[in-house]
């Protein structure tokens, strides 16, 4: 398909979400197709930064995820104490959940090479293995959201948000500092002669922040991926007669029990998802031609939805992924997006491991 005609429908299907939903609905809409094209376009993926700190010591991947993070929280920081009753922070339990979540989470990425956004970006670039991921990670996401509350009996306490707790200024301060430490260790891993550098992913990381936080003024709440994957399963099953909403701790919740009665064109998380989807289908209709990843063998195939299920399921677990947990948590101010980093990171350090091992 030709961009002019996928500029076509995205179109209509713009009018029709503005007409037939809310004209928020149909701005989210725009927000996601920005956010696609962005990570498309830019490649920015945030499990690859990470892989290529660890196998090729070079930053600029890892340095441009932090200058999103310093960009995001300087303006989301401030909006949140000023408006405290429209807007929330993407807050998550410290808890022993969290702890497996985002180890298992950081492994997995790195085997089914996406995490939550990557996943879609590439889905919508039509690389084969995550358009299969993609319905899996749904369905591993709806899962460990039916099953969370199991997780957090284990040990679990209150969500702690900077902003509320010390102000908006301190919170960026004490963000500020984390964020130069991240940023010290990275260029230690990396050592002095390594690149650091990349100007279309700097330029990258600026955007994707600024849409961020458009993302949090429209929809009153933080940048996701993983909730509207969960919605999606909850649906189907649902839909079908094999799970009952008002029997599960998480989806008897008024707030997800709602999202499960209405529309998902009503979710601001799923209308953003289906936003990146198409702007990373936009950007795929550039070049009709373009290379095709190498054809997977059988054992690939089987490890990589074996990953992108634990995606989903553990995503659920550690209250986010690379976007919800580390963009939209720390950036907010949520302690949680701290304790996800190191937990990922070290998870990540497994999978490319196993990943070298099937050859992806």
């Amino acid at each position: 398909m030709n961009r002019l005609s996928l500029s076509a429908i995205m179109a209509v299907f713009f009018i029709a979400l503005a007409w037939f939903v809310s004209i928020r609905q149909a701005v989210l809409f725009l927000v996601g197709i920005g956010m696609g094209s962005v990570l498309a376009g830019a490649r920015f993926g945030f499990t690859t930064g990470w892989r290529r700190l660890i196998e090729h010591r070079d930053a600029s991947g890892v340095m441009a995820q932090l200058l999103l993070l310093f960009v995001a929280a300087a303006i989301s920081m401030p909006l949140l104490s000023a408006f405290p009753t429209d807007l929330v922070a993407a807050l998550g339990p410290p808890s022993f959940s969290l702890l497996i979540g985002a180890f298992v989470f950081g492994a997995a990425m790195q085997i089914a090479d996406g995490c939550g956004s990557g996943t879609l970006y590439k889905a919508g670039l039509g690389i084969p293995l995550n358009m299969v991921i993609l319905p899996v990670f749904a369905l591993g996401s709806f899962l460990g959201s039916a099953q969370v509350e199991q997780w957090l009996a284990l040990g679990s306490m209150a969500p702690v948000g900077l902003v509320a707790r010390y102000g908006p200024w301190e919170a960026f301060g004490l963000t500020c500092i984390g964020l130069l430490v991240l940023g010290g260790a990275a260029m230690l891993w990396a050592g002095k002669s390594a690149p650091w550098f990349s100007k279309k992913l700097f330029i990258g990381a600026v955007v994707l922040a600024v849409l961020a936080a458009l993302n949090l003024v429209i929809a009153g709440t933080p940048w996701g991926i993983v909730y509207g994957f969960g919605l999606w399963g909850a649906k189907i099953a649902t839909a079908v007669g094999v799970f009952d909403p008002a029997a599960n701790a998480f989806w008897s919740q008024p707030v997800n029990f709602n999202s499960l009665s209405n529309s998902i064109f009503m979710d601001v998380t799923s209308i953003t998802n289906i936003g990146i989807l198409a702007g990373a289908l936009w950007i795929a209709a550039r070049k009709s031609s373009s290379a095709k990843p190498a054809p997977l063998t059988s054992k690939q195939w089987m490890v990589g939805i074996i990953a992108g299920f634990l995606l989903g399921y553990s995503s659920r677990l550690a209250f986010g992924c690379n976007i919800g947990a580390m963009v939209s948590g720390i950036s907010t101010g949520s302690l949680h997006g701290w304790i996800w980093v190191p937990l990922a990171f070290c998870g990540s350090l497994i999978g490319v491991r196993i990943r070298r091992h099937y050859q992806f």
